[in-house]
Formats: C-alpha cells, sequence, structure tokens
C-alpha cells in the first residue's frame, strides 16, 4: 500500500455510504415541500413563494456541495460528515421557530419578504445537508478505477433519497401530520443518525454526546412551542376562526392569512362581506321572487352563499365544489354546516370536479375560489370557462369574485377572456368618478343572454357601485390577452395592495 492510499480515512461499508447521502438528500427535500404549507399562511400561497422556495433551496444545495467537497479535502472526513448531520438537524429543527419569529413582520410586504424569510428559514439547513454527499463522496474514493462507479452510485442513491423524500412528503407525510411536527421529526432524525456515525467511530466522547444531546431537546422544545397561526393545518392550508366579538354567533374563516369567509351559524341571510351581497343581489336582479334555484358554487370557503340559498330560496339545489376536504370538516365541525341533498359537496380540484357536473343542470354557477394570495391560475381560462358554460341552462348566469388593484392587468385579462365564452359580460365594481374602476373585490356576470342593469336594481348605489356594460369592458378590457391553459401568468397579471 503506498503512502497516499495509508494516509485516507477508512472508507464506510456501502450500505452506510448509500444510506447517509439518501437521508440528507431526502431531508433537503421534504424541507422544501413542507416549507410552503409552513410560510403560506404568512406570505400566501403564490407562484412567486414557491419560486422563492426553491431557489433557496437550490442555491443552498450548490453552496453546500461546493463547500462540502472543500472541507472533506482539509478535516476528517468521517468527523465532518458527523459535524453536518448534527448541525443539518439543528438547523432543521430552527425552521420552523425561524418562520413563526419572521412570519408576522413578512405579511404584506410583498416579493422581497418572502424571498428573505425564505432565505433565512431553508438556505442554510439546505446548504449544510447538501455538503454530506461529497463528504460521503471523498471518504469512498480509495479507488481511483471505480472512482466513476462510487460517484455514480451515491448521486443514484442521493437521487434516490431526494425522490422518496419528494413523493412520501406529497403522499403520505402532509396528509398524515402537521408540517411543524413532520419538521421536528426530521431534524431529530438526522441528529440520530449523527450520533449513530459519531459512536460507531467512535469520534465523539460522551460529554459531547450529552452536550449534543441536550442541544437538540432545547431546539426540539422550541420548535413544538413556537406558536403556529393555524388550529388544523391541510394538505392546501392553515386553517383558523376568529369569533366576532360584535356578533357572538358570527365566525371569520381563515385559510393561511386571508380572511376567506363569514358565517353566522344562526342567521345564514347575514351578508358580512360586500362582494357577498353583490352576488346575492345579482342572483336576485337576474332570478326575480324566490323561486328555486340550482346553483353549482366554485369554491366553498364557509359555505356562506349557499347557506344564503337554501335559506333565502327553500328546495333551491346548492352543489359546492372545494378543493380540501379539511375545510368542508372544520365548517361541519366548528361553522355548523349541515350537508344534504340539497347542499352537497364535492370534494376536489374543481377543473376535474366539474367534468362529472351534468351538461345544462345550474341555472347559475359562482366562482369564488380565488383569496387575497392565492389564485388557481386553471379557473381563470377560456378553457375553464367552456366547461363553465356547458354546465349552464341556456340563459344561465356565471358570476364570478375577481381580486386586483391597478393597474387592473388581470382585471382585464380575465374580461378578454370571458367575452371569447360568453356573449354578454357585465361588472358590478366600486368605481373613482368618471366610472374608473377602483380595483379590490370585483364582481363579473357572464351570460349567453343580456343581463339587467344589476347595481342601479341591487339598491347598492349607496357603496359607490357602477354596473359597467358591455361596451365600457371591451374599452377597459382594450388588448389585453385572453388567458389559456398554456399562458395563464395570473400571479404576475394580479396587482396587490
Amino acid at each position: 500500500m503506498s503512502a497516499p492510499e495509508a494516509a485516507l480515512p477508512k472508507a464506510l461499508p456501502q450500505p452506510a455510504a448509500a444510506a447517509l447521502v439518501f437521508v440528507a438528500a431526502g431531508a433537503v427535500l421534504m424541507l422544501e415541500i413542507l416549507a410552503v404549507r409552513l410560510l403560506a399562511p404568512y406570505v400566501g400561497l403564490t407562484l412567486e413563494t414557491t419560486t422563492s422556495i426553491i431557489g433557496a433551496v437550490l442555491a443552498g444545495i450548490a453552496l453546500g456541495a461546493a463547500v462540502g467537497g472543500y472541507f472533506a479535502d482539509r478535516l476528517d472526513t468521517r468527523l465532518l460528515i458527523v459535524g453536518l448531520l448534527v448541525g443539518g438537524g439543528a438547523l432543521t429543527l430552527l425552521t420552523v421557530p425561524v418562520i413563526h419569529w419572521l412570519g408576522p413582520g413578512a405579511r404584506g410586504d410583498g416579493n422581497l419578504s418572502a424571498l428573505g424569510i425564505t432565505v433565512a428559514a431553508l438556505f442554510p439547513a439546505a446548504a449544510v445537508l447538501s455538503a454530506v454527499s461529497p463528504a460521503v463522496a471523498h471518504l469512498q474514493l480509495h479507488n481511483l478505477h471505480a472512482s466513476g462507479t462510487i460517484v455514480g452510485r451515491l448521486s443514484a442513491f442521493a437521487t434516490a433519497g431526494a425522490l422518496v423524500g419528494t413523493f412520501g412528503t406529497g403522499f403520505v407525510v402532509v396528509p398524515l401530520m402537521p408540517g411543524s411536527t413532520a419538521v421536528l421529526l426530521i431534524g431529530a432524525v438526522l441528529i440520530v443518525v449523527g450520533l449513530a456515525l459519531g459512536l460507531s467511530g467512535p469520534l465523539l466522547s460522551r460529554p459531547a454526546v450529552a452536550a449534543i444531546a441536550v442541544l437538540a431537546l432545547g431546539l426540539g422544545a422550541v420548535s413544538a412551542s413556537s406558536a403556529s397561526p393555524c388550529i388544523e393545518e391541510s394538505k392546501y392550508h392553515c386553517l383558523s376562526i376568529e369569533q366576532d366579538p360584535q356578533r357572538p354567533s358570527g365566525y371569520e374563516l381563515i385559510l393561511d392569512d386571508a380572511h376567506n369567509s363569514y358565517v353566522d351559524v344562526n342567521d345564514p341571510t347575514f351578508l358580512k362581506y360586500r362582494y357577498t351581497r353583490w352576488i346575492a343581489h345579482a342572483i336576485d336582479v337576474r332570478y326575480k321572487g324566490r323561486e328555486p334555484l340550482d346553483v353549482l358554487f366554485v369554491g366553498g370557503g364557509g359555505f356562506t352563499l349557499p347557506r344564503w340559498l337554501l335559506a333565502t330560496r327553500p328546495g333551491s339545489d346548492a352543489h359546492v365544489l372545494e378543493v380540501d376536504g379539511d375545510v368542508v370538516a372544520l365548517d361541519r365541525e366548528r361553522l355548523g354546516l349541515h350537508t344534504s341533498p340539497h347542499l352537497r359537496a364535492t370534494v376536489g380540484d374543481a377543473r376535474m370536479t366539474i367534468l362529472d357536473v351534468p351538461d345544462h343542470s345550474a341555472d347559475v354557477v359562482v366562482g369564488d375560489a380565488f383569496s387575497g394570495y392565492t389564485i388557481p391560475w386553471h379557473l381563470t381560462t377560456v378553457e375553464w370557462n367552456e366547461e363553465v358554460k356547458r354546465v349552464l341552462r341556456p340563459g344561465g348566469m356565471f358570476a364570478i369574485n375577481l381580486i386586483d388593484h391597478e393597474p387592473l392587468d388581470f382585471l382585464k385579462a380575465e374580461l378578454a377572456t370571458l367575452m371569447k365564452t360568453f356573449k354578454v359580460v357585465n361588472m358590478i365594481s366600486p368605481a373613482y368618478v368618471g366610472k374608473v374602476p377602483t380595483g379590490g373585490n370585483v364582481i363579473l356576470v357572464a351570460s349567453d343572454r343580456p343581463l339587467p342593469n344589476l347595481a342601479s336594481r341591487m339598491g347598492l348605489e349607496t357603496e359607490g357601485l357602477y354596473d359597467f356594460p358591455q361596451g365600457e369592458l371591451e374599452t377597459l378590457a382594450g388588448g389585453a390577452e385572453p388567458l389559456r391553459d398554456d399562458f395563464a401568468p395570473v400571479d404576475q397579471l394580479r396587482t396587490t395592495e
């Protein structure tokens, strides 16, 4: 054996080396996916948020790979790997507290705040854990004639760990437990693996093991006790409820950090939010009297408008398409929702579940799936509108609650989109003097038959509403491109306050 070979540290057994890179890479991808849920209550679930998360993790992976290889050439490699696993586990345990500490200050501060909190929470752990693979590769490279095989094998196991982490988190972990609990378990597993490797050397003294254990327990306690804004975490949302101090029977349903719905459990005819009153009045103007209607609601939230429909038009049928089954469960448990043959809830993505809704089965379709931050872009396109038109009876009405602010690029694009599908499009909106929309909540109403002047007949002129007829909307839409499935950049078009 040559002198250089004799100086090399002893390689790990192949299964152990494979397991280390598998666990480290899997942990990084699990954190990346869980961060979407952890960050949503503070910065929303937008394309920019997701982009920030992916970018922060990729930057950490790149730096970790470079720095890990550098230090592996200069330090005791086994001890370095132990330190990386323990350090990565500790930083993972800090992820949840960092998000909960910085999150409230990032609310409403735009994309830079989202990027800042994402980098602070994810970049350190991703960088440290991504240094494990090059360190393990350095430890295993004793035979240059097999270097390609060794590096390729370790890369394959790291990728396998990332795949298992990705699919396991999305399909198993998120539906099974809160994101904060999952992060706590990931951090604990990393520290345990690091300690096991350190003790097998032996590389760690008893005092060092005791110090790491105390540190891990302390960080775990901080992570477990850091305040979460959620009373429940679903696959899609952080769910919470606030009681109205001015109205004991009134409750606000909050999804992530957006006030989604207001429900009076004793009086379903009470509509607190202005936009719900506008939609309700539009239905009453279009369909006078109190005859029953068949209405498809896209987006359930607190089921405010479906309950109003059944209370004001007995015998009506309300069919709600709601993506989040946990929202429906929470409505039943906490907000007095009682489903029945006349009030049905279908859980699933509306783009899919609407396919099972019969042709010409609804008098009205209400689109209320948008929130302050979240826009399901695939419910904004020409192709989606064609499905809605299929479901509507001749002369039926499609009413959409849309949120946008100046310069109203998203609103203009959605107007152009509706005009591609429906013959008549009206808009109910607060307006400045001169009939210029102010932005905020806007109600778009579309049909294949003429619509009455809704605002003037709704008795809501005192709210500063204006009913924009078709001609004015064509001018407002200008040269906006209709949204289609292959091009719907709604996150970039929309403007928040």
